[in-house]
């Protein structure tokens, strides 16, 4: 069965590098494709925010009132607040961390017992047994040691800006937005996307929104192209890694 999978991997991974070297080829000398512009809801595997809301209150109007209990200010208010429109994400990240551990674990055990005597009692001495004698002793003894070490020194720093749409309204009035942004310097795309759930009452005036006032944000910043391709393993020393247990 071991055999088996092992062949089956290899197999399945000759064919995914097959595919893969036949896009390179294909892509040789040209730059790379940019995504085209699509509404995010109808992208695969896109799915509603599900949160838990408080009951929703209907919208009433006051007598002698112009304006509806749901109204934000008394002039139009141009930060976003409704599906499809667009407000400014500013990405600020400047995340660093360092920790350090070790372990030292040390066990040791042993036992001693005598079963010559026992034997030659039970025998009689009607059995030749040679090497049982009255004095003989069994000995047993065991050690374990283990010991570890290891540490963490991180330092993020990401600061840029990006355009995000509205794609979904809380039944409490907090709005879902997703940003993407892909920008191809020769060979190289970088993309920067942001997700997340914010509220309007956190929009600025000149509708902008920093990123820590995101909650359940998402935020990927990578790349692809040639570098990117250069700077990964190549993929039999992944499917290796992946493979090997030590």
């Amino acid at each position: 069965m071991t055999t088996l999978k092992l062949a089956a991997i290899t197999l399945l991974a000759l064919a995914l590098a097959g595919c893969s070297t036949l896009d390179q080829l294909g892509s040789v000398g040209q730059q790379p494709k940019l995504t085209a512009i699509a509404d995010p809801t109808a992208q695969a595997g896109y799915r509603p925010v599900q949160m838990p809301m408080p009951e929703v209150v209907a919208a009433s109007y006051q007598p002698n009132s112009l304006f509806s209990n749901e109204a934000r200010g008394f002039f139009k208010d141009q930060r976003a607040h409704k599906v499809g429109d667009i407000l400014t994400v500013l990405v600020t990240i400047d995340d660093s961390a360092s920790i350090s551990n070790s372990t030292d674990r040390t066990r040791s055990s042993s036992s001693e017992g005598s079963i010559g005597g026992v034997l030659g009692s039970i025998f009689g001495g009607k059995v030749p047994l040679a090497d049982v004698e009255a004095s003989g002793k069994l000995t047993t003894a065991g050690g374990l040691s283990d010991g570890g070490s290891g540490s963490v020194d991180r330092k993020e720093s990401l600061e840029t800006q990006v355009a995000a749409v509205v794609v979904q309204v809380l039944s409490n009035g907090n709005l879902v937005i997703e940003g993407h942004q892909e920008v191809r310097v020769n060979f190289e795309v970088r993309d920067l996307i942001v997700v997340g759930i914010v509220r309007p009452e956190d929009i600025h005036s000149d509708n902008t929104i920093p990123s820590t006032k995101i909650a359940e944000a998402r935020i990927s910043y990578g790349g692809r192209g040639q570098i990117t391709a250069l700077q990964q393993p190549r993929y039999g020393q992944q499917i290796t890694d992946a493979i090997l247990p030590f």
